[in-house]
């Protein structure tokens, strides 16, 4: 029992300080020079030449005699970019933006996260992760799209609303505006969505306050829409037909962009795995990483096609539209940072030149997004940089062959983060292995667990629903031990899938799948007030309904064994999350856990 967890928790001290060795380069900017390195500065390619950084900016392109103390790099046969910026992402958590940043993504603009990470993330500076800009909370109409994921937003029903929303969230430190101008028909779906003048109502607004307004689409009717009415770009490429005559010189006269997002379009269609393999990429990916690249999604009924959405970037790009590169990351098929590669390979096979794919991820967005002081190699600007093996001016695939990354002047350390990928796949090749895991056994000073995210309160508040949870430590454990988990809470009206408790989440983020295929059983001890109580199970592959097992805890510890097939037959490849909770009759409830594991 105690080798189990000791030997789990020695993975994520390994893991701990692999990444407080990544930590402690992000300290102050180098100084460095750069020395006879091909140079693509955003918009054209230069003459191999040297480049100068000092104090986080760019302080000389060109001949550099005086190296004043510079670290030298040579780059002789290597090509510098501009740190890559992916023009549309999902951050759910801190180490997204760490793996960007590994793979040469040093900014990453946001199309909805939660407003509470994005102002914990702008509190602390952070030198190994990529910068970000976001959307904050994006504008759908209830039950529109983005409602669907759990988190708790406001919705808007009418042009009245529009501005007090637009402000609203500009008060929360929205950067731009997304609006959701989608009825799911592209993808065979159903959603609510605004009217044609909440829409109107809602770009408008935004352009009042000089901000950005950018649309989610999929069908292209809805993309006309929103170029008429004003929208400033659209955020995927619709796929439902190939973009008309009309479409493309209307959206050419109103000089919006269109972040087409073909990485996660081409996963409805399955796509190819080959990516994933890139011998380049691969040290830098975990299994689940991996395993994400490889993974698609069909939805019946769905018009959008990757044929129809690369005939339609074509037509854009041949009509001088602007094309900014972003991958969706990290929904099925993508991984953040990784998936820019295969995006401005798909923007290659779409028509555009290595050097335009190679804007599309730089000059053109920062210019689009108003980031004034990144995007380009020259004087001043800050040292977000990128130094590769090869030629992608020619090659574009060669923009895998990362060499170095600094964000502001700070050196990556790649090593670092190689050796955090490699403990974290040990970690989790044993969880798909045979034998006992304790996930927790409550003897510390802090509510942990030997890996994952470890242990939070879950209600369903997520789904505007009113029922209460809390938890602490306590000094009454089972089976001998010392200490349990106490929880505490109370179940209320009106939702009849009502849930309070607490959540074990196995991944390294919120609802991220793991495999834990090898072990077949959850066991737990608990007591409790005698009321019915439940485990709840989360799997991707049951969608956002978690299957349940009742246990009833009385007032006498009893130890409790639930084989994972019990729950919906899971194999346990994808486990998102374990709830205890309270339920389902109405009224408080108090339990505790010990020793909860997997075998």
């Amino acid at each position: 029992m105690r080798w189990a967890l000791d030997r789990a928790a020695s993975l994520l001290v390994l893991i701990a300080m692999v990444a407080g060795s990544a930590t402690a380069r992000g300290g102050p900017a180098g100084d460095y020079l750069i020395r006879g390195a091909r140079i693509f500065d955003g918009e054209r390619l230069l003459n191999d030449s040297d480049v100068l950084i000092r104090d986080g900016v760019i302080l000389q392109v060109g001949e550099v005699r005086d190296v004043g103390g510079a670290t030298v790099i040579d780059a002789a046969g290597m090509t510098l970019l501009p740190g890559l910026i992916d023009s549309h992402v999902h951050i759910i958590s801190v180490e997204m933006l760490r793996q960007a940043a590994a793979f040469g993504v040093t900014t990453e603009l946001d199309m909805f996260m939660h407003v509470q990470l994005a102002r914990e993330l702008r509190q602390r500076e952070d030198f190994t992760r990529a910068d970000f800009r976001t959307a904050g909370t994006l504008a759908t109409a209830p039950r529109g799209h983005g409602t669907q994921f759990g988190l708790p937003i406001t919705t808007i029903t009418s042009p009245d609303e529009a501005a007090e929303f637009v402000k609203a969230r500009l008060n929360e430190g929205s950067d731009y505006i997304k609006l959701v101008y989608d009825d799911g028909r592209g993808f065979g779906l159903n959603f609510a969505t605004h009217s044609r003048e909440t829409l109107a109502a809602l770009i408008s607004a935004t352009h009042d306050h000089g901000k950005l307004a950018v649309v989610h689409v999929s069908d292209q009717p809805a993309a006309r829409d929103a170029i008429e009415l004003g929208a400033d770009g659209l955020v995927h490429i619709f796929g439902d037909a190939p973009a008309d005559e009309g479409f493309v010189e209307l959206i050419k006269s109103r000089s919006a962009f269109v972040i087409p997002t073909l990485s996660v379009i081409e996963r409805l269609g399955g796509g190819s795995d080959q990516f994933a393999a890139d011998a380049h990429l691969a040290p830098l990916l975990t299994d689940a990483d991996a395993a994400n690249l490889k993974s698609s999604f069909a939805l019946p009924g769905a018009k959008v096609s990757v044929g129809h959405a690369k005939a339609s970037v074509r037509s854009l790009q041949e009509a001088g539209v602007r094309i900014l590169a972003g991958t969706d990351a990290p929904n099925p098929g993508t991984v953040h940072g990784a998936s820019l590669h295969r995006e401005l390979e798909l923007l290659v096979e779409c028509g555009l030149t290595p050097p335009e794919a190679l804007a599309a991820a730089t000059a053109t967005p920062a210019k689009a997004f108003g980031l004034s002081d990144r995007g380009r190699i020259a004087k001043g600007m800050r040292a977000d940089l990128l130094l590769v093996e090869g030629d992608p001016t020619t090659d574009i695939t060669a923009t895998r062959a990362i060499r170095r990354v600094w964000i502001a002047g700070r050196l990556l350390d790649h090593d670092a983060y190689r050796h955090k990928v490699q403990a974290i796949n040990l970690a989790a090749r044993q969880l798909r292995e045979p034998g006992r895991m304790i996930i927790s056994d409550f003897e510390g000073n802090e509510i942990a667990a030997s890996f994952g995210l470890g242990w939070a309160i879950s209600t369903d508040e997520l789904q505007r629903g009113k029922s209460t949870a809390q938890m602490k430590l306590i000094d009454d454990g089972a089976d001998g031990s010392r200490r349990s988990l106490h929880v505490t809470g109370r179940i209320n009206p009106p939702l009849p899938w009502a849930w309070a408790g607490v959540m074990f989440s196995p991944g390294t983020a919120p609802m991220t799948p793991v495999d834990l295929s090898g072990k077949k059983r959850l066991t737990s001890w608990a007591k409790g007030d005698g009321r019915p109580a439940r485990v709840l199970l989360f799997a991707r592959s049951f969608g956002y309904m978690p299957a349940s097992q009742p246990f009833t805890p009385t007032a006498e510890w009893k130890h409790f064994s639930f084989a994972v097939s019990d729950f919906r037959d899971s194999d346990g490849k994808d486990i998102m999350g374990i709830l205890f909770t309270g339920g389902p009759a109405i009224g408080p409830f108090e339990f505790q856990i010990d020793q909860v594991s997997l075998e």
